[in-house]
């Protein structure tokens, strides 16, 4: 799903639009975006949208049959589904319903039998004999009324140039406002057919392949949708209007033609036309780039609909408007999303930062065709990651669509830590481990923790500190970098590090440098960055005229400094304190200090190894001139360490050999 700057909630009834151009200014959508969650989320804790799913019973398939006028605010039909008992003795079936729909009849084995409607959304139907533990078994609900319309709309009836329109959009809890399902993240239907009919002048769009449209005498048609792939139950939707339709034909990886069927309004014919011609070369992009098109023998396509920007139905994204932005998002959610659907809505990331990022790297991929270009899209969403100090990619709270939806943070914050996956196992382990996940979760749902197993098996990288920090935690580091270079052209660097937040104590990550020289020079380093005062020492032929940090944007970070002076300097310096180490090496077991000022109180020495753990630690005074300290070394092999000296002015670091 993508909403521009998330104007939820069918914004026409909310503030008096239709819709809200993709040229709306920042800080007027904001305001719009606030109202609209405040109203949602109200309606959420009123009407409890959230609800109980029974797993005594797995669904594997709907017949959806449906009377739908775009002109009249209501819904008619029959949902008869398909089921298998997953416990033995079962006597009750639990579906999520509105209350405020009326329920006719429920048809089991040519027989009526008892049901009852209970709170806003408990349906429980009652079978006259027990079902075993996997018995196959089909019910027939029919049912009609006007749906209350919760979530982003889930039901909604508009106009478009003086015409009636009507479509669905269900996520996160909106399909039991309209039909009768398991309303959760646990059971995906194996296929399903619907059946809508409206008056003849209008089309009804769906997912999977148009079957047939039947004309009656009575001035009505029957559009046949037929969907035979798994499907989560948010995912299922329907629209009508009077649409114009084409179709683009679309050349896979494999060889096969796909059809892209569009359903536009007729005023928006050339600009769909123009927008969907442009994204032939990104679907088959993505067709290329990790696994073949999800659901290549059916189809993929656009509805248009009147909501501030698009949902990604499986097969048949609902639009509002044609812009390359959002329609690579919704594709990209074909992937992602749709073939492999988060677990939870803790996890939402893996629908929206997958997006996000998809839509990005259709930036990066086709500079050509936008006008920003990737960079421009990075620095972006950064602005936006790092506006606030918190925030955690992980959902803390469920039962909220405003945190679930969270542009700065499950879209945007998600996408980047995609990008920093990336810069840190590279692109060949980074693709090759999405794309294992996606054949190993395929038309199923998903976890964080599964996506986690699937990259650290093809880096061969432990993964546990990284996702603890930028999945789990908050916030974001700031950087502190100085930089000195010797006669000899050998560049010392000293990298401090501070966190917006105190739900991460450390974010240990490979930081990308770019060394720029007096005459032009350059080269890039990566360091890796493990714990604060931490020093490297790097050998180029060139004199260093300028240290660039993250010139390219792999990394969430901001406010951060580079300055050109002594190594290992702090606050303390400034004091008039400095520090030598005599000699280095160390022969030994005693570090001889030689101190340019006495310091007020104790020094806490630490000694860090190479990979920054800590070895040990002493309190000790320092006097001018030369200190003798005895510390145990014979037990460490010989190499590079850190001695490091800190007091409650600031902090001073070296580098220190031991042989």
């Amino acid at each position: 799903m993508k909403a521009y700057f998330k104007l939820l909630l069918f914004l026409s009834l909310l503030i008096g639009k239709q819709s809200i151009a993709q040229n709306t200014p920042l800080e007027e959508a904001h305001q719009h975006c606030n109202k609209a969650l405040t109203a949602l989320n109200e309606t959420i804790q009123t009407r409890g949208l959230s609800s109980f799913e029974d797993l005594s019973y797995d669904l594997h398939y709907y017949r959806l049959e449906w009377e739908i006028d775009p002109a009249i605010y209501a819904i008619a039909g029959t949902a008869t589904a398909y089921f298998e008992a997953k416990e033995d003795a079962l006597s009750s079936l639990e579906f999520n319903l509105s209350t405020q729909l009326v329920i006719d009849a429920i048809h089991y084995h040519g027989m009526d039998i008892s049901f009852a409607q209970t709170g806003d959304y408990g349906l429980s139907v009652f079978l006259p004999t027990p079902l075993a533990s996997g018995t196959l078994d089909s019910l027939s609900i029919t049912y009609h009324g006007s749906p209350p319309s919760g979530g982003f709309g889930s039901f909604i009836q508009s106009s478009h140039s003086g015409m009636p329109v009507l479509w669905t959009l269900s996520e996160p809890f909106g399909s039991q406002d309209w039909w009768p399902c398991k309303n959760g993240l646990t059971d995906k239907l194996d296929s399903l057919d619907i059946f809508v009919t409206t008056p003849a002048q209008y089309r009804a769009a769906s997912n999977g392949l148009l079957r047939s449209e039947i004309t009656f005498q009575d001035g009505r048609k029957r559009y046949h949708w037929q969907h035979h792939y798994p499907i989560a139950t948010y995912l299922v939707a329907v629209a009508v209007t009077n649409y114009t339709q084409y179709t683009n034909m679309v050349p896979l990886s494999n060889g096969a033609q796909l059809p892209m069927v569009n359903y536009v309004y007729p005023e928006s014919l050339t600009d769909a036309q123009n927008g969907t011609e442009d994204l032939i070369q990104v679907l088959q992009f993505f067709d290329s780039l990790f696994v073949g098109y999800p659901f290549a023998e059916e189809k993929y396509g656009h509805a248009q609909f009147s909501w501030g920007g698009g949902m990604e139905h499986q097969t048949m994204s609902f639009v509002n408007s044609y812009g390359w932005t959002l329609l690579s998002h919704e594709l990209a959610h074909q992937w992602f999303g749709d073939m492999v659907t988060c677990g939870s809505w803790e996890d939402i990331w893996l629908n929206e930062g997958f997006a996000t990022y998809l839509e990005g790297l259709s930036r990066e991929r086709f500079p050509e065709q936008i006008i920003t270009q990737w960079y421009n899209w990075k620095l972006e969403k950064l602005n936006s990651i790092t506006s606030q100090p918190g925030g955690s990619v992980r959902v803390d709270d469920t039962t909220s669509v405003s945190r679930i939806f969270s542009s700065r943070l499950s879209y945007y914050k998600g996408a980047y830590l995609l990008n920093m996956l990336r810069w840190k196992l590279g692109d060949a382990a980074f693709f090759q481990g999405i794309r294992n996940y996606l054949i190993d979760r395929q038309h199923n749902f998903a976890r964080t923790s599964q996506l986690k197993s699937h990259l650290e098996v093809a880096s061969d990288q432990d993964l546990e500190a990284f996702f603890a920090d930028w999945f789990v935690g908050e916030g974001y580091p700031s950087y502190q970098i100085n930089w000195s270079q010797d006669l000899d052209n050998q560049l010392s660097i000293i990298i401090h590090q501070t966190q917006s937040h105190a739900s991460v104590s450390y974010f240990e990550m490979p930081l990308p440098l770019r060394l720029i020289g007096s005459n032009g020079e350059r080269k890039d380093i990566v360091l890796d960055h493990t714990w604060d005062g931490q020093i490297f020492q790097e050998q180029v032929d060139f004199t260093v005229a300028s240290v660039l940090f993250d010139p390219d944007l792999w990394l969430i970070s901001k406010n951060n400094t580079v300055q050109h002076g002594a190594v290992g300097t702090s606050n303390l310096a400034t004091s008039g304190f400095d520090l030598q180490l005599k000699p280095n090496p160390v022969l030994g077991s005693t570090i001889r200090l030689i101190a340019t000022a006495p310091t007020s109180g104790q020094l806490l020495f630490s000694l860090q190894d190479a990979a920054g753990r800590l070895i040990f630690s002493h309190s000790a005074y320092l006097t001018q001139g030369e200190n003798n300290l005895t510390f145990d070394l014979d037990h460490l092999t010989a190499g590079t360490y850190i001695i490091s000296m800190k007091n409650e002015v600031g902090k001073l670091s070296r580098q220190v050999q031991i042989q």
